[in-house]
């Protein structure tokens, strides 16, 4: 996804949101593989640069190595990172792997949120950079932006993306935090008519009311692409859908990462009564 144009706002030193981050409400517990009554893996929050660093290394893996993606970092990066402007803003949630006597492993999941108080401070979302989002202007102040969200391809089963689901949900109650927003990205390997025609499908059952429609800056072509074709949804964009988030708009093209864009929101109050149950335990 393409950084948004600030060349006035230079790139912070990690340790800069430290002291926000302290204020925030969190509680970390291992996820349990309940069929062996033990932890299988830790879902944690980013407490150091080493933390986030190895979020970026898993970044750089699947966004670079796996689809491609022309990554363009600060100078000064080390290498084998995915690293932005918004990065040092953000909290990083963490799901570790447990090595082979059961303790925390590498990371093989992760997320990183930007919370309305550290939007503040870096001036945007990231989304903008995408996306006009006025229309989001009277949500932002409970609102929370997700993004650069990836799994290790060997832990693609789904026990991952619901430990981190769970994570958010808990993080959002604690923190009276009410909306998320953020972009689910879909390859267009095939040229984007994959993506048109799922954009097209969405239309008609998943897309948000008119007072929070937002539209995309450079906007995939959608007319010059096959959308009629019969598609199903990735399994992330899925999940959303089912947990009831709605689509924004038309999707954004995004030639650096060889993607569509789909804008998506989700309020907490609209999640069903099991996902409620089974994250947030109301």
């Amino acid at each position: 996804m393409r950084d948004l144009p600030m060349p006035t706002f230079p790139f912070a030193d990690l340790s800069a949101p430290a002291a926000p981050r302290r204020l925030l409400h969190r509680r970390e517990t291992p996820a349990v593989d309940s069929a062996a009554d033990k932890p299988r893996f830790n879902v944690v929050w980013a407490r150091d640069e080493d933390d986030v660093r190895q979020a970026q290394q898993l970044r750089y893996r699947v966004f670079a190595e796996e689809m491609g993606a022309r990554l363009t970092v600060p100078r000064g990066s080390p290498a084998g990172h995915d690293i932005d402007m918004f990065d040092p803003y953000c909290e990083h949630l963490l799901v570790r792997a447990p090595d082979g006597e059961g303790d925390p492993g590498p990371v093989i999941g992760t997320y990183r949120v930007l919370t309305p108080a550290n939007a503040r401070r870096v001036g945007a979302l990231y989304s903008e950079g995408e996306f006009d989002l006025m229309r989001l202007r009277p949500l932002r102040t409970k609102m929370v932006e997700l993004g650069r969200s990836c799994v290790h391809p060997d832990w693609r089963s789904g026990g991952v993306i619901m430990a981190l689901w769970g994570a958010l949900a808990e993080f959002m109650h604690r923190n009276a935090l009410d909306t998320m927003v953020g972009c689910a990205s879909v390859s267009m390997r095939d040229g984007g008519h994959f993506a048109a025609s799922l954009w097209e499908q969405l239309r008609q059952t998943h897309l948000a009311p008119i007072e929070w429609r937002v539209n995309p800056r450079l906007p995939l072509p959608v007319g010059e692409l096959r959308h009629d074709l019969t598609v199903e949804a990735p399994a992330l964009i899925k999940g959303y859908l089912r947990c009831g988030a709605k689509v924004l708009g038309a999707p954004a093209w995004d030639p650096d990462f060889n993607t569509a864009d789909l804008p998506m929101l989700l309020r907490i109050d609209d999640l069903p009564a099991r996902y409620r149950k089974h994250f947030l335990h109301q």
